[in-house]
């Protein structure tokens, strides 16, 4: 059974993880090297109750998580939150991803987000049609904006922006 929950700092080894995980074998980041859980601790210390880090357990297995963050410094973009989803090899394709998303865009919009943005590289249409499933919609693509894997890479932008 999944259980999906918000995450705690005991998670951040299996987050970090994950989230190597996709750094070395996926274009879905553009970060090239794999980070420590130390450097992802300030990461996971940057959120909180508007901008949430979600879990996805199965048999007591962390599979996938899910964020917003700030998506600026800047106070005129504090309604604003960009969305992160990662799912463990093996796990992904069977909906995790997807709950995973729904809970946390349901807490982005209790804690009053109004807009949220994700970046999805060129060539992930799975991703891209999640995201419009959700009520996302296109904005622009960023073109040749990211080199990973000797290829440059294009990064379509999509937005969520919260009807109240």
């Amino acid at each position: 059974m999944l259980d999906i929950r918000q995450a705690t700092i005991d998670d951040l080894p299996d987050i970090t993880n994950i989230y190597n995980e996709a750094v070395l074998t996926t274009d879905a980041t553009f970060d090239i090297d794999p980070k420590t859980v130390e450097e992802r601790t300030s990461w996971f210390n940057a959120h909180d109750a508007r901008h949430p880090i979600l879990v996805a357990v199965e048999n007591n297995t962390l599979i996938g998580w899910a964020s917003l963050s700030k998506w600026s410094d800047r106070l005129a973009y504090a309604d604003t939150a960009e969305i992160s989803v990662y799912i463990k090899d093996g796990f992904r394709g069977k909906g995790t991803g997807r709950k995973l998303m729904e809970a946390v865009l349901a807490k982005g919009n209790e804690a009053g987000l109004h807009t949220i943005l994700s970046r999805i590289v060129a060539g992930n249409s799975q991703s891209i049609k999640l995201h419009e499933s959700l009520g996302f919609g296109h904005v622009g693509i960023m073109r040749e904006v990211g080199r990973k894997f000797g290829r440059l890479l294009d990064v379509y932008i999509m937005q969520k922006i919260y009807l109240r």
